[in-house]
């Protein structure tokens, strides 16, 4: 992204702060009341092609794979205002208070539609290096194809036996201790994503990261179990490395990495190989009863590898078309992914460029169809999603319109691979709302409606008491967390399919009595 955009975006700014605030209003001269002959014609303008183009565009090389609170994520963000603005949609005015980064202040700490703050981002200085095998014999593993550390990690130059702590959760209350006889004290964890099927509670890998330290663990491994629970298969889950955030504050975090399924096989199986299966009998053991089946291996790892904390701008872009009434209806999708750690670009075209791409869309058909809605449309680009869902927290915490009067908010991930039907989650409305909206965008027959769907930007307007629709495309995404997930993955047809619903499901939110 050129100088140029951030000068123009300035001028702008400068321009327009006290003339444009978020208020009910025509949207233009020409606006009218909307109707179902004005939805299908808005319908019509919605193009594949120029959502691929977008798609190539943030997954090109030129934005680094958008890492929250880095130069290249505020250079993304900026060209998806740009085209925001292109679009005709207004932008409120946002004071962000004294900011590190002066490349987007405008007069008095104020900017317009970019709504800030000051994050730590972690880098990596060295490249990772992590080795395996018997105690007097280390060979190197292969990045992203047998691990990816955790992005967020701090820097490690650690050494240990391996011992396997089940799917390492603590919960004497509830009879669960994967800690139970075993001795983890300057030593690496191996635990398992997730949690076993009788155990109802909620556990997250922070909290998994929280128990190895506080049993003296080094550093930790986790993996995929080969066994994949129903939720797991239905969205596809693979036995990957992925790419992810520990989420934990750095003062908490321990180094660690995510590694294959089928590396977390080959050390249960032993030096000499001849447990294949003992993996797969502990997991469906675990996934039976609560009893501990932790055990030290004969294996032992080395992590190996430097990383900093810096601070950042993490940036979220908001646009909206102002109604006739009070109330908002919010449309949104991050635009963050993984960045470059380690050298390896991850591209992030489906995770989450291809929601950003169907956003930017349905705002333009919106903006061009000259309907005035009932209810203020507002867009809004999250960052920070991958890191604890950093920037829909932020807007939550300094919402533009207020969350009493946001009528719904409609979530976009995950919008360009899968089977060619749509997963639409709900909570605080009628499911019947949800499965109504795809009617007019002859979809009806091709959604999938659940209740709360797991994770995502909604999660904390959720929180918040907002209702909340998650779209997905539906099906196995087996780029998910990858560096494989380019734009020659996305397919056009289902990018389509999900601007139409998008598009009729907020036609229908905005203009409904």
């Amino acid at each position: 992204m050129s100088s140029n955009l951030t000068i123009a975006f300035l001028s702008i700014c400068r321009m327009a702060l006290c003339l444009i605030v978020l208020s009910p209003g025509p949207a233009n001269a020409e606006s009218s009341q909307a109707n179902d002959t004005d939805l299908q014609s808005a319908l019509a303008t919605l193009s594949p092609e120029r959502m691929l183009a977008d798609i190539r565009t943030l997954s090109a090389s030129t934005y680094n794979g958008r890492q929250a609170a880095t130069p290249s994520d505020l250079q993304s963000g900026l060209w998806v205002w740009e085209e925001l603005r292109a679009a005709g949609l207004g932008f409120p005015p946002l004071f962000n208070g004294p900011l590190a980064s002066p490349s987007i202040s405008g007069d008095e700490g104020r900017t317009l539609g970019i709504m800030a703050a000051i994050v730590p981002a972690t880098l990596f200085e060295t490249d990772p290096l992590v080795r395996l095998g018997t105690a007097d014999q280390l060979a190197t593993a292969h990045i992203s194809a047998d691990y990816l550390p955790l992005f967020d990690s701090p820097s490690a130059e650690v050494r240990g036996q391996i011992v396997f702590v089940g799917y390492g959760i603590v919960d004497p209350v509830h009879g669960i201790n994967d800690y139970a006889g075993v001795d983890v004290t300057n030593r690496i964890v191996l635990f398992l994503r997730g949690k076993p099927d009788h155990y109802q509670r909620p556990v997250s890998h922070a909290d998994k990261v929280r128990f190895a330290r506080d049993h003296g663990a080094l550093a930790y491994l986790t993996a995929t179990g080969p066994v994949l629970n129903s939720y797991e298969a239905k969205r596809g889950v693979t036995g990957k490395p992925s790419a992810f955030y520990g989420q934990l504050p750095p003062d908490q975090a321990i180094p660690g990495a995510w590694i294959s399924t089928a590396l977390a096989e080959q050390i249960l199986a032993g030096s000499d190989g001849a447990n294949t299966d003992r993996l797969r009998l502990l997991q469906e053991q675990l996934n039976k009863d609560p009893s501990s089946r932790s055990q030290a291996t004969d294996q032992y790892v080395s992590l190996d590898w430097n990383t900093t904390i810096r601070e950042g701008l993490l940036t979220n872009v908001l646009g909206f078309i102002p109604g006739s009434g009070p109330d908002t209806i919010l449309i949104g999708a991050h635009r963050d992914h993984f960045g470059r750690p380690a050298g390896l670009l991850f591209p992030g075209a489906d995770d989450n460029a291809s929601g950003t791409a169907v956003m930017l869309e349905v705002a333009r058909a919106l903006a061009k169809s000259g309907i005035r809605p009932q209810r203020t449309i507002l867009f809004v680009s999250f960052s920070g999603e991958e890191r604890d869902l950093l920037g829909s927290r932020l807007y939550v915490s300094r919402p533009v319109a207020p969350l009493s009067s946001t009528r719904a908010m409609i979530n976009i991930d995950h919008a360009g691979i899968g089977n060619g039907r749509l997963t639409v989650g709900v909570t605080g409305l009628d499911k019947r709302v949800a499965q109504a909206a795809g009617e007019p965008a002859g979809l009806a027959s091709t959604l999938d409606i659940y209740g709360f769907f797991p994770g995502g930007d909604h999660v904390p307007f959720k929180e918040a008491g907002v209702p909340t629709i998650t779209v997905v495309s539906g099906g196995i995404h087996p780029h998910y967390h990858q560096p494989t997930d380019t734009a020659d993955t996305v397919s056009p047809e289902i990018l389509h399919a999900a601007a139409r619903y998008v598009l009729s499901l907020a036609w229908q939110l905005a203009n409904e009595p």
